[in-house]
């Protein structure tokens, strides 16, 4: 008969699985996909490297399931602006200030997320993800066009021209020590995204 993990055991494997996600998440951010190697994040998980392959069966394998967690908590806090209360154009406004704010705060990650150089099995991730951006701002886009509150045009188009904005207006801060005045970027790019979607600055601003 073959051997069965016991309940207990299973538990302390899940939680030293979730450790080494945790630990690998954090060097990522630190240093980039390309520099967190086995044993460095091994060394942060406080293991032997070969430990790592008891929960993940290669570098790539982990570096996915970081990217993939990392990116799920940004769309989750996106999607809950951008379907909460209040107008469309409000909650696009909402959406571009809080996803610039995160990314601001947490620069090493957010860059590795958006564009950092990484394997290709990542680079797979991103561009999935790029798709579930896009598809929460063609349906809050799409919602303020149905309700007359956005000049008539194609959601789709309008969104992946948002995302794309979004993404390259925060690279390059991301990706520097340089010091911005993150009040004045977050203004300016929300502006560029709300005239994407044919909204108007000043009016969305009072939401």
């Amino acid at each position: 008969m073959a051997y069965r993990k016991t309940p207990a055991e299973l538990r302390r494997l899940e939680a030293a699985r979730e450790h080494l996600v945790a630990r690998a998440t954090e060097v990522v951010a630190e240093v980039g996909w390309a520099q967190a190697s086995v044993t460095a994040v091994a060394d942060a998980a406080g293991i032997a490297a070969g430990s790592v392959y008891q929960h993940f069966s290669s570098k790539s394998a982990l570096a996915v399931e970081v990217f993939r967690r990392a990116a799920q908590r940004e769309v989750d806090v996106l999607g809950e602006v951008l379907e909460g209360d209040g107008d469309p154009a409000g909650r696009l406004r909402r959406g571009v200030v809080v996803f610039a704010r995160r990314a601001l705060e947490n620069q090493g990650l957010a860059y590795a997320l958006l564009a950092a150089p990484a394997e290709p099995a990542v680079g797979a991730e991103r561009l999935d993800f790029r798709r579930r951006y896009r598809a929460l701002f063609a349906a809050v886009i799409g919602e303020g066009v149905a309700a007359g509150l956005l000049p008539d045009q194609d959601a789709e188009i309008a969104a992946a021209a948002l995302t794309g904005a979004v993404g390259e207006v925060l690279v390059y801060p991301l990706s520097t020590s340089a010091v911005y005045d993150t009040d004045r970027l977050v203004t300016r790019l929300t502006a560029v995204a709300l005239r994407c979607a044919g909204a108007a600055p000043d009016r969305s601003a009072a939401h």
